[in-house]
């Protein structure tokens, strides 16, 4: 009996295989898409040997899961959701605190043959860390192989993870016998940890802390061996300025003990301590003069005849008010049965040559409401058990090909989020528990839609991780939480996946809804970050000022908070609905 697991995030798996004791095998096939009944057959038969890592950790039961307590807000009131498991989320928690209830690792995944993989540190820097590995295929069949490296770091004062996935690398095809050589490049901010409390002298600082760093490599989280280690001073990876930390107080925890066992032990969160609302008012604001229509057109930017900043001088306030707003669902001025259409939606717009541009439902592939076929692509969660960048980049090069041809400019997705709780609805669309693989399978699949000149967006920036009263559940997190974790794959996507396009969230963060958050749209994602795309609210999205409710209506402090796009209106032209004085 082979149990196929067609899910699209973790279930209890304790008491099945307990009770049907002639399970021989699990196979998980997460959400494949199209081409998924070929792949399971092919799979079953022996003609392709499986190859995938779990992305999650498989708990024994639910409730063992550090955010099982807290989570899942029933009620239509605005609810605190703590995260008081802070940077404790996974693999990161069950390693340090509760290796028992784990009944399968993150990154584990069997294969119809073996390999072994052997390797050190071949290069240590200031700026990063090198790491050589053999891997042999010992088995009988061809096959593939990941190499997983994690570092273990001092605990020092801050308190660390037992282990943290800080690079990895998938090999090619390798015969029986046959091997590859692969070289793992780490830089130190990877395992580099956030102070947000200012313990070890240095707040709003990544920082490595004096000690031995040790490197373990292997084929999951839970059997890498030693790979070496190397001793760091105290450093200051990056200074940074606070942004994002809480207003409400709670405890998070924290390790305590020794390499003989960790507990958890609560410690107080750092508060916020500096105003985004200051900081946003006394940011330089400059004004682009109204000089009306001049003649100049969009095309005269791209040919660099005239500035940007000249070519918006000649719109007036109420164009860039239209400007501002998307128009949806299924626009008939866009690709029919997409999500919407922006840019170009008056005639005066368009008069001034701005087309209308359009953007689809991801990530699994393009949504077309209106009987045009598309590709059904694997989800998220599937695309990440692959470890495989330069797999997922060719995929999504055709998926490019694909948004090209149906005249569509972004596709709405990668979903970035982390499977921080199992019960995440939205989970299916997301890669992984862990930052470092969702930021980099995430980069993959921009770079692959690039190619062909379209764009994808990344959602839902960020802590979108309840779907139930998704607008309404307030997401209490620690700065660290937020830079070591939930940010920190949205980081990874911008940077190296060179992203164009972002959509905000529902629901608040630390009290401000995210469609008009400064400090996660401005201080953060442009300012830190040097983003210089676009950013688009999520569909019918609310805002509020600080202190008070969300506001579905009132589009000026997403506007102040350089949110770029309010997603939808069903005409761009009526601006009756709105306040946006």
């Amino acid at each position: 009996v082979i149990l196929l697991l067609n899910v699209g995030a973790q279930i209890e798996l304790t008491d099945i295989l307990e009770e049907c004791k002639n399970v021989q095998a699990v196979l998980l096939v997460s959400l494949p898409g199209q081409e998924g009944g070929r792949a399971i057959a092919d799979v079953l038969l022996g003609n392709a040997v499986p190859g995938g890592k779990l992305t999650t950790t498989w708990a024994r039961q639910y409730e063992d899961y550090p955010s099982a307590e807290s989570f899942g807000a029933l009620n239509g009131n605005l609810i605190a959701e703590e995260y008081r498991e802070g940077i404790y989320v996974g693999y990161r928690y069950f390693e340090t605190f509760a290796k028992d209830k784990v009944l399968y690792p993150f990154g584990y995944g069997l294969s119809y043959t073996t390999f072994q993989v052997s390797g050190t540190v071949k290069e240590s820097g200031a700026d990063a860390v090198s790491l050589e590995f053999q891997v042999t295929n010992t088995g009988n069949v061809s096959g593939k192989e990941v190499v997983q490296v994690y570092v273990k770091a001092p605990q020092g004062r801050l308190g660390k993870p037992e282990r943290v996935l800080a690079g990895f690398e998938k090999t090619k095809n390798l015969a029986p016998g046959g091997m590859e050589t692969l070289v793992i490049t780490i830089p130190v901010y990877a395992f580099a940890s956030y102070d947000d409390s200012g313990v070890t002298g240095h707040k709003s600082c990544y920082v490595l802390e004096e000690g031995v760093y040790e490197f373990f490599a292997g084929q999951d989280v839970r059997s890498a061996v030693p790979a070496g280690r190397i001793e760091k001073e105290f450093t200051v990876v990056e200074e940074l300025e606070e942004a994002l930390a809480p207003v409400l107080s709670f405890e998070r925890i924290r390790p305590c003990g020794d390499g003989d066992g960790f507990r958890p032990v609560p410690e107080p969160v750092p508060l916020r301590t500096v105003d985004p609302q200051t900081r946003q008012r006394e940011l330089p604001a400059t004004e682009i003069a109204y000089t009306g229509d001049l003649g100049y057109r969009l095309g005269d930017v791209f040919q660099k005849t005239i500035s940007m900043e000249m070519f918006i001088g000649q719109l007036s306030d109420e164009d860039l008010m239209c400007l501002f707003r998307g128009e949806g669902m299924c626009s008939p001025k866009v690709t029919p049965g997409t999500a919407s259409a922006f840019g170009g939606l008056t005639e005066s717009l368009r008069s001034f040559g701005i087309p209308a541009a359009c953007c689809a439902d991801g990530p699994s592939g393009i949504r077309m409401d209106c009987g045009t076929k598309a590709f059904s692509m694997p989800n998220g969660t599937l695309l990440g058990a692959t470890f495989n960048q330069k797999l997922v980049q060719e995929l999504y090069e055709y998926a490019g090909l694909e948004l090209r041809k149906n005249r569509i400019d972004t596709l709405l997705g990668p979903g970035l989020n982390l499977h921080r709780n199992p019960l995440n609805g939205r989970n299916f669309e997301y890669i992984s528990e862990d930052p470092l693989l969702t930021g980099k399978m995430g980069a993959a699949q921009l770079r692959g839609i690039h190619g062909s000149g379209a764009a994808g967006t990344i959602k839902h920036f960020s802590t979108n991780n309840q779907e139930t009263h998704r607008r309404d559940v307030d997401a209490v997190v620690s700065e660290r939480a937020l830079r070591e974790l939930y940010l920190k794959c949205f980081e990874i996507a911008v940077k190296e996946g060179s992203c164009r396009s972002v959509m905000t969230t529902y629901g608040p963060l630390n009290g401000i809804w995210t469609a008009g958050n400064y400090d996660l749209n401005t201080t953060v994602l442009r300012g830190e970050w040097g983003f210089s795309g676009i950013v688009m609210t999520d569909w019918w999205a609310g805002a509020n000022t600080e202190g008070e409710a969300c506001d579905m209506r009132n589009r000026a402090v997403m506007v102040a908070a350089r949110n770029d796009l309010f997603m939808v209106s069903t005409d761009a032209g009526d601006l009756s609905q709105d306040n946006v004085a």
